[in-house]
């Protein structure tokens, strides 16, 4: 069954009032043009890059203002609601870097917590280290919807093939992949990286993305992107926040598997060393 989806675009800033303003207009632009599943990018309600300010001002997922926003928004609008992800306090000190996808009642029915954490030095001097301030997540999560099965993930996962092989092989035919990509690695890497996952599972990948130059100074990549199981572009956003809505069919997943089985010919296998 196909349906009709939409991606936000965003370029969230360090306030997150303001955030779930700007996230929520844009989604309901999706929705009054019939979009009725819409997924938002990584770091939706908050973009900091200075982590003290950040664990000041994170809130857990109850007390949070934005999950009760987006909570009702989804109600009100009768959408599933997939927000890409949210900075959250978690249990241990640190944070979560949280997927919360909510049913067209407002219920939350799914949580992924991002496993893989960005720690990397860049050419141009930026410095990531994401397990400073967040907890990895240890728990791959598929959603069965009525229209589709959803495989969730975000940002830096996108370099692991094994998750989206196992999301994949546990019969996600869409795959989520929400992202706050550097400049400096999304010119050589993000397109390619989307058209690999989609190519190497069969499944469509919507891929929604910050882009800009944010009020901390940071600046993201942008360019949104949905490709089909065969591994073609079909939307495709610039930089700036914008909404882009396209047409899913969970039955291309099923042909694409079928004229080229790679995840049924999957085999386990042994690695041997050899010192020549």
């Amino acid at each position: 069954m196909s349906f009709k989806a939409g991606l936000i675009q965003l370029r969230s800033s360090r306030e997150m009032a303001v955030n779930l303003t700007e996230a929520s207009k844009l989604i309901r632009q999706a929705a009054s043009q019939g979009a009725t599943f819409i997924s938002t990018p990584e770091m939706t309600n908050i973009f900091e890059p200075d982590r003290e300010r950040l664990k000041a001002v994170v809130m857990t997922e109850a007390d949070d203002s934005s999950v009760h926003g987006f909570s009702a928004l989804a109600a009100k609008l009768e959408i599933w609601l997939h927000i890409g992800s949210m900075a959250l306090k978690g249990d241990d000190g640190k944070l979560v870097n949280r997927t919360l996808l909510f049913s067209p009642k407002g219920e939350i029915v799914a949580r992924y917590d991002k496993i893989h954490l960005f720690d990397v030095d860049l050419p141009n001097g930026d410095k990531y280290r994401e397990s400073e301030t967040y907890t990895a997540g240890s728990e791959a999560v598929k959603v069965e919807l009525p229209f589709c099965q959803l495989g969730l993930s975000i940002c830096y996962d996108v370099r692991h093939p094994a998750l989206y092989h196992a999301l994949a092989k546990a019969g996600a035919d869409v795959l989520v992949v929400p992202a706050a990509f550097t400049v400096p690695t999304g010119k050589p890497h993000w397109h390619v990286l989307l058209r690999a996952r989609a190519i190497e599972t069969g499944s469509y990948i919507i891929a929604a993305a910050q882009g800009g130059m944010h009020d901390s100074g940071r600046e993201t990549f942008g360019h949104s992107k949905v490709v089909n199981p065969w591994g073609q572009v079909i939307a495709e956003a610039g930089v700036d926040p914008e909404y882009l809505l396209f047409e899913i069919d969970p039955a291309e997943s099923a042909a694409a598997r079928a004229r080229i089985p790679a995840l049924v010919h999957a085999r386990e296998f042994s690695l041997s060393q050899v010192k020549a």
